[in-house]
């Protein structure tokens, strides 16, 4: 019998790491995924109700910062791939608590290193830690310009510097262990299963309660786009087919002003709901800025479209659409998540 490669992929319960899990598990029946996740706000088992049986699948309820049970767990099923996703990942919460950030995206990581290195010592053949990281660490553009993966970094907010940091860290254990790594870095994800603090799912949830949309200082704040099904793609085609210790930059080529995308979002809505044109738009209240808030972001993704064959799969106004249409026929999840009764879900199996 034909050995399955076992796969360790972190943060599967939450928004891109349901996806990955998803894709995964359907597209590589020879593989064994194990979804490791410490089921903390953001994770949320009722995502991947329509894989939890396959044969090939496995769930782990793990923190990556429990150093002992990670090194259990890695002793146990011998994981020769980590795609690494688990991290906090709220900018407006870093602000508030910086240190749960430091913890589980730096030191949460610096856990999974050691534990990758541990188990495999010098012997890294057909091995691979794949991180994936953000856009946030390059800091922030003017009006022109993109980020490239030989882009300084120049983080402004505690997440995107405990981002940065993780990232020093799997570069510095490949130079100095020979780890073989690939990274990753993502503009703004967006699609279904999204948990509703970030903007798009927010203000969609605050449409269909009539609630107010609160826009940060004078929306000009400009964001890349990224569909959260083509950005499982592209981990999927950097897994397989980067070069290690490479760095992949994944944009949906999806320059978007805040207010703009917010005034499309409305009109979606408003026709999705039924509603005359223009109702949706006045919910919008301007509200105080929040500090050290980055004023562009832009990814040049050209690298990993020249030399791996990806590019986005939908524009963002066809997105934007898929993803509304799903928040709409999905409502009970929506109202699990935004009522808190998610967090119950498996409650006695895995608790």
């Amino acid at each position: 019998m034909k050995h399955k490669k076992t796969i360790l992929i972190t943060g599967g319960a939450g928004f891109i790491g349901s996806h990955v899990i998803r894709l995964f598990v359907n597209k590589y029946p020879e593989y064994h995924i194990f979804n490791l996740d410490s089921l903390t706000y953001a994770g949320n088992l009722e995502n991947l109700t329509d894989i939890e049986s396959k044969p090939n699948y496995t769930f782990l309820k793990a923190d990556i910062t429990d150093e002992t049970l990670i090194n259990q767990l890695f002793k146990e099923h011998k994981f020769e791939y980590v795609i690494h996703l688990a991290a906090e990942s709220h900018v407006d919460r870093s602000i508030k608590d910086p240190l749960a950030f430091v913890k589980t995206n730096v030191i949460g990581t610096m856990i999974l290193l050691n534990a990758f290195k541990s188990t495999w010592k010098d012997n890294f053949n057909d091995k691979l830690f794949y991180h994936i990281s953000t856009d946030e660490v390059y800091g922030t553009l003017g009006e022109t310009g993109l980020f490239t993966e030989t882009t300084s970094y120049d983080p402004n907010s505690p997440y995107s510097a405990s981002k940065a940091s993780s990232d020093h860290f799997v570069r510095a254990y490949g130079e100095t262990y020979g780890m073989p790594y690939v990274i990753s870095n993502c503009s703004n994800n967006y699609g279904p299963n999204q948990f509703p603090e970030k903007l798009i799912p927010l203000f969609l949830n605050n449409i269909i309660n009539k609630k107010s949309l609160p826009v940060y200082g004078d929306g000009n704040y400009t964001r890349d786009w990224l569909y959260v099904i083509d950005h499982a793609t592209a981990i999927d085609t950097v897994f397989h087919r980067g070069i290690i210790s490479e760095t992949y930059n994944i944009g949906g080529f999806n320059e978007w002003k805040n207010i703009d995308l917010v005034s499309l979002l409305c009109d979606q809505m408003d026709s999705s709901l039924g509603l005359d044109k223009g109702t949706s738009k006045g919910l919008i209240t301007y509200v105080k800025d929040r500090p050290g808030h980055d004023l562009r972001y832009a990814i040049d993704a050209s690298k990993i479209k020249n030399e791996l064959g990806w590019e986005p799969s939908v524009t963002f106004e066809q997105g934007l659409e898929k993803t509304i249409a799903w928040y709409l026929s999905n409502s009970d999840w929506l109202k699990n998540v935004t009522t808190g009764a998610y967090q119950t879900y498996y409650e006695k199996e895995y608790n």
